[in-house]
């Protein structure tokens, strides 16, 4: 598979993403009840934590430096844990500096996908599910969208729809 494809998908997975913020619209973003107490926002952040590590290792390997330390403390172990303190380091943070996270980390995912060396190997699994060996390093390309439609989304349309959101 050529990067072109990846990055192809993969904006065009983000323009579907952000066509959903806009039909959720700022205002509602901080409404719990998205996913128990979460509101869209916070899945929007829990989302990005992650993304961001995937980022982070991707970045560390085209560069040929070991995998850096995670966002979170080390002692968090699962991902409850991990989830929790990305929660709380979020919650008070504006919906907008949530979102302009979100952008800026999907863009550089975006540049790590464009540098990626001659000789990686990028495949898809299935019709969406995409993975970049850089060496014997195994990246989930697809990560965010994978667990976004896998895990949150149908909470999402489940709390639009019973808000009468458009």
């Amino acid at each position: 598979m050529q990067k072109s494809e990846l990055l192809s998908w993969l904006n065009d997975q983000y323009q579907k993403w952000e066509a959903l913020l806009v039909q959720i619209g700022e205002a509602r973003m901080d409404q719990p009840g998205v996913n128990g107490s979460w509101s869209a926002k916070d899945t929007v952040a829990h989302l990005t934590g992650w993304n961001r590590r995937l980022v982070d290792c991707l970045q560390a390997a085209l560069h040929g430096q070991p995998e850096p330390p995670p966002p979170w403390p080390a002692h968090l172990q699962s991902d409850d844990d991990v989830n929790a303190w990305i929660y709380q380091a979020n919650r008070d943070r504006s919906v907008r500096d949530v979102l302009d996270e979100t952008d800026q980390v999907f863009q550089q995912l975006v540049a790590a996908i464009e540098g990626l060396p001659d000789d990686a190997r990028i495949e898809r699994v299935d019709p969406a599910y995409y993975l970049v060996w850089i060496g014997d390093q195994r990246f989930i390309a697809s990560e965010f969208f994978d667990h976004f439609r896998d895990d949150h989304e149908p909470d999402i349309r489940a709390w639009m729809a019973q808000d009468a959101l458009p």
